[in-house]
């Protein structure tokens, strides 16, 4: 029947559309996220977020309309362009704004001015009025007032920001407090300006360091497999050895406590102690060594996996560039995002008289609810686009492993696998994309709660948030990892998302071992990996960079170039991990519905090929054809056999 045919995985065999409700749903949220955009165009104030305004409500380079109870509303400022701020280095943190009077001038200050006098000549001679707009230049140096409506001196050289006409200083030094607030090492601007200036006059050897990991780490997607088994004894003699080594030190200890306090109760306490103690890593060794013996066949199929990953990687080496389209399409889509809140921001926004006698905008009205929306759509779209990164590269290795020659492949199997995703299953990756961001927001809003009352709430209360929002996360992990496994089955045997959830998870139990082995050992080896490439990226940069004696000059270059090749590599290991799970998916599906009988050949590699008769011959040769091992290769009854 359809139901059976279905149960028995037959691989790449049909297509069919899956989920379009779901993709329904999705194209009518993104109209409503297309909707605001073009309303935030249409009625937003541009002009305010592109030209600026000042403290009174007027935007500079146009005639305004008087504010009611304003004074200084309502003036002509057609030539007068630029946002100038009284005290621009005055940075509200909370708030996230410059707390300073802010006045239309019509140019900026291209030099420090020192006094009152330089600001009155400036003003004399490039016509551009620094003070408040009551004062005029020739009472910047009599009137009492100026040392409230003119500028905080010395006033910073500045230069307009382009595009925006705000006038911002030049030196970065200006922000310094604003960094310190976020770099807790710098003490005072000296060491910020010699920081900032090690990187600009180090630029040339960041980009030449950055394009080295980015080559780094391609190439370790190719060698990994050859390095893997390696990998994973420096693993277990590691955790061997550090095991032995907490033992004899244990024993050390006991030792020197014996020669000590070899008499009376409390000595006969502390030998008591101390003979218990070294008991535990004795038995946690034992265990260890247990645990290797057990896991020894699911270890050797996770070095088979990385073996056969790194063939996929040969014989489709677009993979390779996937982080660069995924990277690109997420750019486009935050640039769009930000420009339309941007706009929204500006968008039924009116200006409301403060205590202070200046003018606010204020949002009022159901457009407020318009953010939330905005918000949930970033969310959800970026998930989107990563879900549509996962389906693109499972459908890729799902059609490697199940081509029997792969001289029959595709010419490029990840177009072909982003036209079936295209068109067929755009509807799952909709809806498992939603599912992440159902658990996303909640966690979000917790974090944003626990921002806001830190300091303000109770060990109790703050104790109940940080535990909700790690439970949140442990949920969201577990929930992406089932959707890749879903995308999977969804890309072998195209059924919907909640069919190929369930099934991929039956198939998951069914082989907990093998999961717990690839997601311990595999995950490890993939950590050395990114920790190789950011060591040797480092290394790189040290050597280039250490002929500078003065630490802060190169400590930020190299710590950027760190970053960045952390950044790289795990992007780039990430895309192996997902080919790791996938093959590993199509490997179970493959050993339980298919035996090697006539009729029944195995898809897998002769990699994992010799790995299945390398444990049929160690079950035999054991007695434990019944085993658990041997349920786990034998072909499903009941699903097969009819």
């Amino acid at each position: 029947s359809h139901k059976s045919s279905k149960r028995e995985w037959k691989p790449l065999e049909d297509h069919s559309c899956t989920d379009v409700p779901w993709l329904l749903l999705f194209i009518l949220f993104c109209v409503g996220m297309g909707f605001i955009c073009g309303f935030s165009i249409a009625t937003g104030a541009a002009a305010r977020l592109l030209s600026g305004y000042d403290s009174y409500g007027n935007i500079c380079g146009q005639k305004n309309v008087k504010v009611e109870g304003i004074v200084n509303s309502g003036l002509d400022l057609t030539q007068k362009k630029y946002v100038f701020f009284l005290d621009p280095c005055n940075i509200d943190l909370v708030h996230r704004r410059i707390k300073s009077v802010a006045l239309c001038v019509s140019a900026c200050p291209r030099k420090e001015l020192k006094t009152l006098a330089d600001i009155q000549k400036f003003a004399e001679t490039n016509g551009s009025t620094l003070c408040s707009y009551e004062l005029q230049p020739s009472e910047y140096t009599t009137d009492p007032r100026a040392a409230k409506l003119c500028p905080k001196y010395p006033v910073p050289e500045s230069a307009p920001i382009p595009f925006f006409h705000r006038c911002a200083p030049v030196n970065i030094s200006c922000y310094a407090k604003f960094a310190e607030a976020l770099i807790t090492f710098v003490s005072d601007s000296s060491v910020l300006h010699r920081l900032i200036s090690g990187v600009m006059t180090s630029k040339e050897i960041i980009m030449g360091l950055c394009l080295l990991s980015l080559v780094l780490s391609m190439s370790l997607m190719v060698i990994i497999r050859y390095i893997s088994r390696v990998l994973v004894w420096i693993l277990t003699v590691l955790v061997i050895l550090g095991s032995l080594g907490k033992s004899c030190l244990s024993l050390r200890i006991k030792g020197q406590l014996l020669f000590i306090q070899p008499q009376g109760t409390l000595g006969y306490r502390c030998v008591h102690a101390t003979l218990t103690c070294p008991s535990a890593p004795s038995i946690f060794l034992v265990i260890l060594f247990l645990i290797m013996l057990i896991m020894r066949k699911r270890v050797a199929l996770t070095i088979a996996l990385f073996h056969v990953a790194g063939k996929v990687f040969i014989h489709l080496p677009l993979l390779v560039f996937q982080p660069f389209w995924t990277f690109f399409v997420l750019i486009l889509f935050w640039t769009y995002w930000i420009t339309v809140l941007l706009f929204l921001g500006t968008t039924g926004k009116h200006p409301v008289p403060n205590e202070e006698g200046f003018v606010e905008f204020r949002m009022v009205g159901p457009l407020k609810y318009m953010w939330w929306y905005h918000v949930v759509g970033l969310i959800w779209i970026s998930e989107f686009i990563l879900a549509c990164q996962q389906m693109t590269v499972a459908g890729a290795v799902v059609t490697y492993y199940f081509t029997r020659e792969k001289r029959n492949l595709p010419f490029t199997p990840i177009l072909a696998s982003v036209n079936r995703l295209v068109c067929y299953h755009l509807g799952t990756v909709a809806k498992g994309s939603f599912i992440i961001t159902l658990v996303k927001i909640p966690r979000m809003i917790l974090m944003y709660i626990h921002t806001q009352l830190k300091g303000k709430e109770n060990a109790c209360a703050r104790c109940m948030l940080k535990a909700c929002i790690c439970c949140l996360w442990c949920l969201e992990k577990c929930l992406t990892y089932l959707n890749q496994n879903a995308y999977t089955a969804t890309a072998i045997n195209s059924t919907n998302f909640c069919t190929s959830a369930k099934d991929a998870f039956v198939i998951l139990v069914e082989n907990a071992l093998r999961v717990a082995a690839i997601n311990t050992v595999g995950d490890f080896m993939l950590f050395l990996g990114k920790v190789l490439i950011v060591c040797s990226t480092g290394l790189a940069g040290i050597m280039l960079l250490n002929y500078q004696r003065d630490y802060t000059i190169w400590v930020l270059p190299l710590v950027i170039v760190c970053l960045f090749a952390f950044l790289v590599a795990h992007c780039f290991l990430s895309i192996y991990e997902m080919v790791v799970d996938v093959l590993f998916l199509c490997f179970a599906i493959d050993t339980k519905y298919n035996d090697g009988s006539p009729g029944r050949e195995f898809y897998m590699d002769k990699v994992l090929m010799e790995f299945v008769e390398n444990s049929r011959k160690s079950m035999k040769e054991a007695g434990r054809g019944s085993g658990a091992e041997g349920r786990e290769l034998k072909p499903m009854v009941g699903a097969d056999e009819e």
